[in-house]
């Protein structure tokens, strides 16, 4: 199976190893403070102390040296108390304060604003409070403004214009705090855009650590081409950056709005359905791929912005062959440090025992169907599963098919499903199918559910 990215964001606590962005990677938000996100979140492994520091080019020192006064840590903090809860990076992109980060990276401020503060330390050590102006969820990404004048004399960052894309391998520079121990730089290659993602992420052949989430990375010329975000522990020199196209839409945004006092969880919540919407229209209208099956049609996701695997394998019990296939959207999305959502898996496995007999092959079917659970997580952030079991006739093909629905209790019109199939149709052969989708609309989830089922038919 792949790997999901982690956030970078030293505070929140990483489950899986994989933002937004992929299957066993992490995601690695520099922002959220000694946080490590959930799914597949878990802050990138540091060097190793005995290692030697990898040289730093003329060109890297002299960039440092230009943007370290544009350069921020970013720490949450209790309110009551000066103990950090998270720790990442950001930096200026306006000469009157304003600062880029990300969402993660300030992510417990803006769900509990009356229990955590924002601050900011300069690399000379400057301090000073910030306050949250805007976030962009979706792409990870969070506006924070200092208070007017303390920062008005460091200048800001510009961003590199979309007019003028980089080739691949040319040199780019990442900035931020690693770890908590200090600014640094890391130098690394522009590798592209990562492929088969839903949304452009920029693939980035260096390190980046747990600390370095929200700050920026610097074309030659000292210019934001995207900003930290993730990277992957399968793997090594494999980083993720959001482009920096999504940062100045949210400066263009945010840059007059007023400073966020209240949970956001109304606007993450539209954020959540604006893209699910995207997302289901953009799925449903991709043809179905053949899974290669003899007797049945299967439905298998084109891989447009999904990576499929297969395995097979002979069963501990003699006689039953088997087969698997496993699709999966490689960018889910950060809501807290124990939430994710926005993934969709599609899976099937097939079941062939014409050397068994009739009530052992019944047996085994009837236990992998059995054996699959549903639900989504903690009971804070969700309803308990409600389940339906039908049986159903598809393109001529008897279906068992069970749809399980939770709600999430704090982005309120927000569903997951998974729908669970399995063909009804012969004694000694079988295929199952899931379907599963997170944070959806109620009609998305029930339309979504529909065109899973019409992809199973008997072939004549």
């Amino acid at each position: 199976m792949g790997r999901m990215p982690i956030p970078f964001a030293r505070g929140l606590k990483a489950r899986f190893v994989a933002v937004v962005p992929l299957l066993a990677a992490l995601c690695l938000a520099p922002g959220a403070a000694i946080a490590q996100p959930k799914p597949p979140l878990a802050p990138a492994v540091a060097a190793s102390a005995a290692e030697p520091a990898a040289p730093v080019s003329l060109s890297a020192q002299r960039l440092y040296e230009r943007s370290r006064a544009k350069l921020v840590q970013i720490r949450t903090l209790l309110k009551s108390q000066s103990s950090q809860a998270s720790v990442g990076s950001g930096f200026l992109v306006s000469d009157d304060g304003l600062l880029m980060t990300n969402y993660h990276v300030i992510s417990q401020m803006a769900l509990q604003p009356e229990r955590y503060r924002l601050v900011y330390t300069t690399a000379d050590g400057k301090e000073g409070a910030l306050e949250l102006l805007a976030i962009d969820v979706v792409h990870d990404l969070a506006l924070v403004r200092a208070k007017p004048g303390e920062l008005a004399t460091r200048g800001h960052l510009n961003f590199r214009p979309q007019s003028q894309p980089l080739n691949k391998g040319e040199r780019i520079y990442s900035l931020g705090n690693p770890l908590d121990v200090g600014f640094a730089l890391t130098e690394g290659n522009y590798n592209g855009l990562v492929e088969r993602s839903f949304y452009p992420s920029i693939f980035f052949g260096g390190s980046l650590n747990p600390g370095m989430s929200g700050g920026p990375t610097l074309d030659e010329e000292g210019r934001v081409m995207g900003v930290n975000v993730a990277t992957r522990r399968d793997g090594e020199q494999i980083s993720f950056l959001v482009p920096s196209m999504y940062a100045e839409a949210l400066l263009a945004r945010g840059q007059k709005g007023s400073a966020i006092k209240t949970a956001l969880y109304p606007e993450i919540t539209r954020q959540l359905l604006a893209h699910q919407q995207v997302l289901v229209d953009k799925f449903i209208a991709l043809p179905w791929r053949s899974a290669g099956h003899p007797h049945y049609q299967i439905p298998v996701p084109g891989e447009d912005f999904m990576r499929c695997w297969g395995s097979t394998s002979a069963s501990e019990t003699k006689g039953l062959d088997y087969e698997r296939s496993d699709c999966q959207l490689e960018q889910t999305l950060f809501i807290s440090g124990s939430q994710f959502t926005g993934g969709l898996t599609v899976r099937h496995e097939t079941y062939e025992g014409a050397k068994l007999g009739l009530v052992r092959f019944s047996k085994l079917f009837g236990d992998s169907f059995r054996n699959e659970r549903f639900g989504s997580g903690s009971l804070r952030d969700f309803t308990p599963p409600q389940c339906k079991e039908h049986f159903v006739t598809q393109g001529g093909l008897p279906l068992r098919v069970v749809l399980c629905m939770t709600a999430y209790r704090k982005l309120p019109g927000l569903f997951d499903v998974s729908v669970l199939v399995a063909t009804q149709d012969q004694a000694r052969a079988g295929a199952q199918g899931r379907l599963d989708a997170r944070g959806l609309s109620f009609a998305n989830a029930m339309r979504l559910s529909r065109h899973y089922l019409e992809g199973f038919a008997w072939k004549n």
